[in-house]
């Protein structure tokens, strides 16, 4: 796929940017070695290729999942102006 620089003022346009008439011809052959580029890395053969995350074997380091400040949702229900069964009462927002 090749673009001309009618092509590439219309999507610059569409895409709301500011591309100068002397620039044009460098943005437009910018693109199409960026396309010609996709062009070659679809012709690849990609079936054997495991997908990946990450290029590199990483794992994360994780904490252990401990408690580590005490419940204070009675506390805090008491001085709320509706509770219901361990939860808090709100108006109606949606009719």
């Amino acid at each position: 796929m090749s673009l001309d620089n009618k092509e590439v003022s219309q999507i610059a346009y569409l895409s709301r940017l500011q591309v100068e008439e002397s620039s044009l011809e460098s943005i437009t052959a910018d693109l199409n070695n960026i396309l010609d580029l996709v062009e070659q890395l679809s012709e690849l053969d990609t079936d054997s290729v495991e997908p990946m995350a990450h290029p590199i074997k990483m794992t994360q380091r994780l904490r252990e999942d401990e408690v580590t400040e005490i419940d204070q949702s009675e506390s805090f229900q008491s001085i709320a102006p509706k509770t219901g069964k361990s939860h808090y009462l709100v108006p109606t927002v949606i009719e």
